[in-house]
């Protein structure tokens, strides 16, 4: 990536870490005091307060840790084109999450652990039922749809918190760590990534079926192979904003898995979902057309010297 320094910025990155963790850890200790954990009144806005410590992060550390001229163009805020240069990949990550969501289903589906209703919305419809108790029972088809309709379209909400997470996940610390090579970036910051989530973890987030290692493990590995394709939106395009809004419509799709459901049978997030093992594969085989057609590792243009003194030209490597 053009600008990008030979070494690793150590000050800058461990500082990232230590900012994106511990302010994050701290929010959650009013859910651990109370006793009440994710079910305690306030749980959303503290999740939703996590979200932002990793912004607060790569704030802190580019305006006063280690401070770098432009640094809003670094982390992937603003980039050389502007809007033209990645709204393709923009349109990529609103349209493609839904789309890679339904897939894992069919694939838990296909393999037995997912029980679905792809015509009938039984789950769906059950669910409605016990939230709003006495209410008009309304067609399942039209509830359906208006959910699915609500993914595409008010997911666009979710991309608020998720620039908190983004600017510092991708925009700052896939960018900072590229002097391990493309791999080792996104290998570690999805690591990094998955254990942040231990105090909510420790709680059951996500994973509340298994044992707290196993989610341990299994946040990780969601982490890596989303955090891989998040990557490549960043680099690729050189811009945060298509990881940002692929990780909010990531989010909204997350409850498509109720929307074709059956009755009787909830879904299993270790097993249903691309937070479950099924969806894993569906992100697996994602990464490897993205290698098999040449765009992972991301090729950058390459700055060479021009005709003239002050001249540059760019090339692809």
């Amino acid at each position: 990536m053009p600008g990008m320094n030979d070494r690793v910025d150590v000050r800058g990155t461990v500082s990232f870490v230590v900012l994106a963790y511990v302010p994050a850890w701290l929010l959650t200790l009013p859910m651990w005091l109370t006793g009440e954990g994710l079910s305690w009144a306030w749980s959303p806005v503290v999740l939703v307060a996590m979200m932002f410590m990793p912004a607060l992060a790569t704030f802190v550390v580019n305006r006063w840790i280690s401070p770098r001229p432009g640094f809003l163009r670094s982390t992937g805020v603003t980039n050389p084109g502007g809007f033209r240069r990645w709204w393709g990949y923009l349109l990529l990550a609103w349209l493609a999450p839904p789309v890679v969501m339904f897939l894992a289903l069919v694939v838990g589906y296909a393999l037995g652990v997912y029980e679905a209703d792809w015509t009938g919305f039984s789950g769906l419809a059950e669910q409605t039922r016990s939230v709003v108790v006495g209410a008009p029972p309304e067609p399942a088809g039209a509830l359906a749809l208006s959910q699915i309709a609500q993914v595409f379209l008010l997911g666009w909400l979710n991309i608020i918190p998720a620039f908190g997470e983004e600017w510092g996940w991708r925009g700052y610390l896939t960018h900072a760590l590229l002097p391990l090579g493309q791999p080792g970036a996104m290998l570690t910051t999805g690591v990094l990534w998955g254990l942040w989530h231990a105090p909510v973890l420790v709680l059951g987030y996500n994973y509340p079926t298994v044992p707290v290692v196993v989610s341990f493990f299994m946040m990780v590995c969601f982490c890596v192979l989303v955090g891989v394709l998040l990557s490549w939106l960043r680099l690729a395009s050189g811009s945060v904003w298509p990881a940002v809004v692929a990780h909010g419509f990531l989010n909204a799709s997350a409850g498509l898995s109720v929307v074709f459901g059956a009755a009787g049978h909830p879904a299993d997030n270790a097993s249903v979902g691309l937070l479950g093992w099924t969806g894993w594969l569906v992100l697996v085989v994602l990464i490897l057309l993205l290698v098999m057609f040449g765009r992972l590792p991301v090729r950058f243009p390459e700055e060479s010297a021009g005709l003239t003194r002050g001249v540059r030209r760019l090339s692809r490597r």
